[in-house]
């Protein structure tokens, strides 16, 4: 009960006295988000209703000479608790992994220069669209990284990228077994815009100690961009390749790969692209990325966080649009299919829908509505119909 007060006396006053915080020297920080999500899933006799409330405040100083210290906390307060947060033992209810938990989400410095940047300490880490590194946005307890990075931009189109990770802050918490990964691990990846689109190159040597399973080396090459057909119509296209082995601790060895191929138009606010993603699998382990931002690839019902042992096949087509809303604010409209199918073998895994709408409401509270559908075609892939709604609010 204290930790919904604290919460709702820091979400008053913020709310009430915005402009105090511009006599404030540097940046406060404050990020509320109230969603409540539902899991109706085969196999379990009761359905997930889980209503909580993510709430951070931080403060980031003044620029001094380039420096800057953020310290910012994180608190999840569950008000209705009907769903399996991984650590509250209902065994009973689908999995909903937003655990209660009040922690220190970021604490670091950092140094600007004219050539680039670095940051020491607790920090977000994204590098590119998150499918190999991320903070895990969508959930409600963000994973953050004890790491030193540096970023080197010797040309302003071409930015190198280097991060040593101590220990991975999960998304579970700390009262989770796999709550905080102690690591060895190093991330490189360099960037460069070219006349074909942006074009990046990575080798991400993940080393475990406590999660041996998950040690990997994994390089890779991608290429993004865009060209117009005329008038404001514009193709769409990516491709990405990467191969996986055996890194540090790991138990056995394994050679895998992955490639994505996308291609797409847009026409002003509307897009849509079709896409086939694959991560293979040898039958004994598939291709893992355990620091992605796993919720926005392969189905918002995030049935494939863990890649199964033949891999994965995801064919899938996405649209989108925005138009202006009754009162002057955009409205975003997204809709993908998903269809699933095992890299190895061909075994049919299952289908998807994915729906969601977004809007601003003012200019610090945003509302949105998802939902998804996965029908199941094989065993040990239920089925499952999931639903969320939330309103954020940021200063």
């Amino acid at each position: 009960m204290r930790r919904i007060l604290l919460s709702t006396a820091a979400l008053t006053l913020l709310a009430a006295g915005p402009a105090s915080a511009n006599d404030i020297p540097g940046d406060l920080i404050f990020d509320a988000r109230l969603r409540y999500e539902s899991v109706d899933q085969d196999g379990l006799p009761e359905n997930a209703n889980a209503l909580t409330l993510r709430t951070r405040l931080g403060y980031e100083t003044p620029d001094w000479h380039g420096l800057k210290l953020l310290v910012e906390g994180e608190n999840v307060t569950a008000l209705a608790e009907d769903y399996n947060s991984s650590t509250n033992g209902k065994l009973r209810y689908p999995v909903v992994p937003d655990p209660e938990t009040t922690e220190l989400n970021r604490l670091q410095i950092s140094f600007t220069g004219d050539k680039g940047e670095a940051v020491v300490g607790r920090q977000r880490i994204i590098l590119g669209n998150a499918r190999f590194v991320g903070n895990v946005g969508f959930r409600q307890n963000e994973q953050t990284f004890d790491a030193v990075k540096g970023v080197w931009r010797p040309d302003p189109k071409i930015a190198v990228t280097y991060a040593f990770i101590d220990k991975v802050r999960r998304i579970f918490g700390d009262d989770h077994p796999q709550g905080e990964f102690d690591s060895q691990s190093h991330l490189v990846q360099v960037d460069a815009k070219t006349t074909v689109g942006q074009l990046t190159g990575y080798g991400y040597l993940l080393d475990f100690k406590n999660a041996p399973t998950l040690s990997s080396e994994t390089w890779g090459l991608r290429l993004a961009g865009q060209r117009p057909l005329g008038g404001d119509l514009s193709a769409l296209y990516a491709a990405e390749y990467a191969r996986q082995t055996d890194h540090g601790n790991a138990p056995t060895e394994f050679d895998l790969d992955y490639v994505e191929l996308t291609g797409g138009l847009k026409k002003g606010a509307h897009q849509v692209t079709i896409s086939l993603e694959q991560l293979d699998g040898d039958g004994r382990r598939g291709f893992q990325t355990p620091l992605a931002t796993l919720h926005a690839f392969q189905g918002f019902a995030d049935v494939f966080l863990t890649t199964p042992a033949d891999g994965v096949r995801d064919l899938n087509l996405r649209a989108s649009t925005s138009f202006g809303g009754p009162h002057g604010k955009p409205i975003r409209l997204a809709a993908a299919v998903h269809d699933f199918e095992a890299a190895r073998g061909g075994r049919e895994f299952g289908r998807e829908l994915d729906l969601a709408a977004s809007t601003p409401l003012t200019r610090h509270l945003s509302g949105e509505i998802k939902a998804a559908v996965f029908d199941g075609e094989a065993a040990g892939f239920a089925d499952r119909v999931k639903i969320w709604t939330s309103l954020e609010l940021k200063f």
